[in-house]
């Protein structure tokens, strides 16, 4: 496989999986509620994000940093809102 056709790969797989984490987003924005999210989940989650985050950065892989990155910010706004809206629900 062509080195493009392999970043292009990498670009779709990352897109997919961020994107997979905006209706849990969505979620809690509009009901205010994170009862059901688990914490250390989210807490686990985020600190493997952020390590792949970084793994890619050594490697100077872009899918690998622009995917994480954004995932990155996610887990932590589901985290922010677990924090805050998750005794309620």
């Amino acid at each position: 496989m062509e080195k493009i056709h392999i970043g292009i790969l990498g670009l779709l797989a990352g897109a997919c999986t961020t994107v997979s984490f905006l209706p849990q987003v969505i979620k809690i924005l509009k009901t205010r509620k994170a009862g059901d999210i688990s914490l250390y989940m989210y807490i686990i989650l985020t600190t493997g994000v952020f390590l792949w985050m970084v793994y890619g950065i050594f490697l100077r892989e872009i899918p690998i940093i622009l995917a994480n990155g954004v995932t990155l910010v996610l887990c932590v706004l589901v985290l922010a809102m677990k924090i805050k809206y998750g005794k309620r629900g």
